[in-house]
């Protein structure tokens, strides 16, 4: 995927756009096969809505670009079904945007690269705030967000997120923060790396918990190549797949003095646990 264009076959005029009281919310129900696009441009707010993907075959997109854009208290009912991801976004004009309190934890479908969480476009150039956002069970990351490291060289901060059951990696991404999130890997689904950190970093991982199961790395830096740096404190995670570390390509991993190796595996504090509670605002 080169850019947010190309997440996405069909386009709808964005919805729910501006304020709704936190505990009402627009129900968006996609059909049977269909490929649902909502655009989200600068300076709007697309928030209190619930995208129901639960009949056969059936998808949705929402596409943010632009900048000063947010995503608020936005919950996906049901399995998404397509390789499309379910938010490709991008700061495009170098401001801050932000995806708060979203639910993708129903998954994808069993498939080869069927569904990705988050993706972050080569042209983001801003900055991107993601706190309290819930996804699970995608075969293309959750939390795909390395793409501008090569690209525009936007920054993305994650916090207070949970992965679980991805392909590939929870959370990945060139330039930022990882703080206080949750990666999980048990036999439910597919199995990532908890955090995968691309050039040109640096990555902070701060108050995180990655229990990998025996499946993957814990933390991995570098790829394709070149290195990027990952600092980590008061992080807990799991050893017992090759010592949990991973360092490629010249990236290297430096831990505090405070990491342990006793992870928890329990949603953050404000990440919603279903797919109505964060269209409504509650978690």
């Amino acid at each position: 995927m080169g850019s947010i264009a190309g997440v996405a076959t069909a386009t709808a005029g964005a919805a729910a756009m501006g304020s709704v009281a936190a505990d009402d919310y627009e129900t968006i129900v996609v059909d049977a096969g269909e490929d649902r696009t909502i655009t989200v441009e600068s300076g709007e707010t697309f928030e209190n809505v619930l995208i129901d993907v639960s009949a056969d075959g059936a998808h949705a997109t929402v596409a943010a670009q632009g900048t000063d854009w947010t995503i608020r208290n936005v919950g996906i009912e049901g399995r998404v079904s397509g390789k499309n991801a379910v938010f490709g976004v991008a700061d495009t004009g170098g401001g801050t945007s932000t995806i708060e309190n979203v639910y993708v934890g129903d998954g994808a479908d069993a498939g080869h690269r069927i569904g990705l969480g988050i993706w972050v476009a080569p042209d983001h150039s801003g900055h991107l705030e993601i706190d309290g956002v819930n996804v699970q069970e995608m075969g293309d990351n959750s939390f795909y967000c390395s793409a501008p490291g090569d690209g525009a060289g936007g920054t993305v901060d994650m916090r207070n997120c949970y992965s679980a059951n991805s392909w590939v990696s929870h959370f990945r991404l060139a330039e930022g923060t990882v703080e206080n999130c949750v990666a999980i890997n048990d036999e439910r689904h597919e199995d990532g790396r908890g955090v995968w950190a691309w050039a040109p970093g640096d990555v902070e991982v701060r108050d995180c918990d990655f229990d990998m199961g025996g499946r993957h790395y814990a933390i991995e830096s570098g790829a394709n190549g070149s290195g990027a740096t990952v600092e980590v404190s008061g992080t807990e995670f799991t050893t017992d797949f090759h010592g949990g570390l991973n360092e490629v390509d010249g990236g290297t991993i430096e831990l505090a003095d405070d990491v342990g190796h006793d992870p928890d595996d329990a949603l953050p504090d404000g990440c919603p646990d279903s797919a109505e509670a964060a269209a409504s605002g509650v978690n």
